[in-house]
């Protein structure tokens, strides 16, 4: 059976989920109160209502309560305005309890029924009497919260190896896995320092482009593989995937550019396909 939905956010670049819009006309960008597994909260509408499997829902569908008031949106301001005090009194707390952990954010539910605090280990901690003198602090129900490195970053924020704010601090909504074998398909530098971003952990965007270099390394021949030129047969020695072209050595000795779609025979069994033995060409 498929589920009314509208697809709300949180935080700016934040994880999209669905609510029940109960019948509420809405508009893109409307703020909204919603009751999350967390507590009531201030919402953005980033996608208009449609239609959802039950397949695609991660958890039961809750209510949207009410498009946002003038006093709502107040509360959620004096909220915000309060999150540096927190940060500091936790820093404080944090380093008397001598714990292993960087904070990274807080933040409030809108009826200020929790706080929730995150914070980056590199292993798990024993939090249990910060927590006895956090919740004596703030007199709320505390939640601290431990996030991944790439989590980290996203809340941080900075600017990345190519001169950009973090695509995970300005749009990216969820993270995709990214791998190794992606960066030998777009010909890479293995170097970590190379492909690592800011959290320690593979650039987002090597992800972006990996379709492409994929569909196009199935039709690029193998290094040093035969191909069929007009010129006559010839090797292998180079190949630029984005520009599908290659460089052939000749049989008499000479070396020249050819597109792919002008030669004029390629082995199948000599496709590249997914192995990793490219050197492009400058």
């Amino acid at each position: 059976m498929d589920n009314k939905v509208v697809g709300i956010r949180f935080k700016t670049a934040g994880k999209k989920y669905y609510f029940d819009p109960v019948n509420i006309a809405l508009n893109l960008h409307d703020l909204v109160v919603v009751d999350t597994v967390r507590g009531i909260e201030l919402g953005e509408v980033i996608e208009l209502e449609k239609s959802v499997s039950e397949e695609e829902l991660i958890a039961s569908l809750k209510p949207i309560l009410r498009i946002a008031t003038e006093e709502d949106i107040a509360k959620h301001q004096e909220n915000l305005a309060q999150i540096p005090d927190v940060i500091r009194i936790t820093s404080e707390l944090v380093i008397k309890h001598k714990l292993e952990m960087k904070l990274l954010g807080a933040e409030y539910t809108l009826d200020q029924s929790k706080l929730i605090i995150y914070f980056n280990a590199e292993g798990r901690i024993d939090f249990r009497e910060l927590v006895k003198d956090l919740a004596n602090a703030f007199r709320v129900r505390i939640e601290l919260r431990q996030v991944g490195a790439r989590d980290g970053a996203k809340f941080l924020g900075g600017i990345g190896p190519c001169g950009y704010l973090l695509c995970c601090n300005t749009f990216l909504g969820e993270f995709e896995t990214v791998s190794i074998k992606m960066a030998k398909n777009q010909n890479l530098s293995l170097n970590p320092t190379n492909i690592s971003g800011l959290c320690g952990k593979l650039l987002c965007c090597i992800r972006y482009e990996d379709d492409t270099y994929y569909e196009f390394r199935q039709k690029m021949p193998k290094l040093y593989s035969e191909v069929h030129t007009k010129e006559g047969k010839g090797k292998v020695i180079a190949s630029n995937i984005i520009n599908l072209s290659v460089k052939v050595e000749l049989r008499d000795g000479k070396i020249d550019n050819y597109r792919v779609d002008d030669l004029l025979k390629i082995n199948e069994y000599d496709l590249t396909g997914d192995d990793h033995d490219i050197t492009e060409t400058e």
